[in-house]
């Protein structure tokens, strides 16, 4: 089957394909490394939420067009659109382009970031990410959002947002990814953790080579779509429960609201949130 475009005019930003059981799900900006924007948020949840209605479709699979996965939240690219107003999905707050201070950017990425990336999680649906290339901070927390991670041998994980003074991607799972001393050993140094390195942390299911990805992405997905649906859904459900009782839902709360705090400080004292930090500076650095 051809992928469908999910969101259509100047810029296809989601492309939607179902091969046998299994959908994949497709980030389309490679020109800017599939930095996620709003337009881009939204594109993605009803792509998952056209999978999750289909009775043929058993697994989901999330992917990123061109070299890499995902570059993360989108901070300077033409399409950059944080200050446009957009609908609420995941969340119940109010409207935020047009506040001030605090308010505008808690009320955003409580939406976008925070409140998506929950949602996607509770997809009562397997869902697998195919990585390769850069998978960086808010890449990070979408790859973290699915059940699986299946990673090319040439994939690296790097959450470096400590360089703008914040402490970590707003979806803060990184004690629950990998373990506590290996999650400050990547928000402290930015530095990148390899594919093999994340496998044996248990961050990632398989690292296989970069030729076979998609291959041997699909072929996991089929396996998975053999077992009973419902089945699947209730052992998601269940292992999630798990995670949330070992703390992971309280300790994401906790994290935002000092991840709101570090953009308020920046804003006070440096010359914007981000405390003056670019794509340039950021890939410099």
């Amino acid at each position: 089957m051809s992928a469908d475009v999910v969101v259509s005019g100047d810029e296809e930003v989601v492309l939607y394909e179902r091969r046998e059981r299994a959908a994949i799900v497709t980030m389309n900006r490679p020109q800017y490394r599939n930095a996620q924007n709003a337009k881009m948020t939204y594109a993605l949840d009803a792509a998952f939420a056209r999978a999750a209605a289909d009775d043929e479709v058993a697994v989901i699979v999330l992917a990123g067009a061109g070299p890499h996965f995902s570059a993360g939240h989108d901070i300077g690219t033409p399409g950059r659109d944080v200050t446009k107003p957009f609908p609420r999905v995941a969340t119940t707050w109010w409207e935020h382009a047009d506040k001030g201070g605090a308010e505008n950017l808690f009320v955003r990425e409580q939406e976008l970031y925070l409140g998506m990336c929950r949602r996607w999680r509770g997809l009562p649906k397997p869902t697998v990410a195919m990585v390769q290339g850069a998978c960086i901070a808010g890449g990070l927390a979408l790859a973290w959002t699915c059940d699986l991670i299946v990673a090319a041998d040439d994939a690296f994980f790097s959450d470096p947002v400590v360089k703008m003074g914040i402490p970590g991607v707003e979806y803060f799972a990184h004690p629950f990814m990998l373990n506590p001393r290996i999650a400050k050993e990547l928000l402290f140094t930015g530095e990148r953790l390899d594919a093999t390195r994340a496998c044996a942390l248990g961050m990632v299911n398989r690292v296989v080579p970069r030729a076979r990805l998609e291959e041997e992405t699909l072929a996991l997905a089929r396996r998975i779509g053999e077992m009973p649906r419902f089945a699947l859904a209730l052992a998601k459900q269940a292992v999630n429960q798990a995670e949330d009782r070992m703390g992971l839902h309280d300790a994401v709360d906790a994290a935002y609201g000092l991840h709101q705090l570090a953009h308020a400080h920046n804003a006070l004292s440096s010359p914007d949130y981000l405390a003056g930090q670019t794509p340039r500076t950021m890939k410099d650095k």
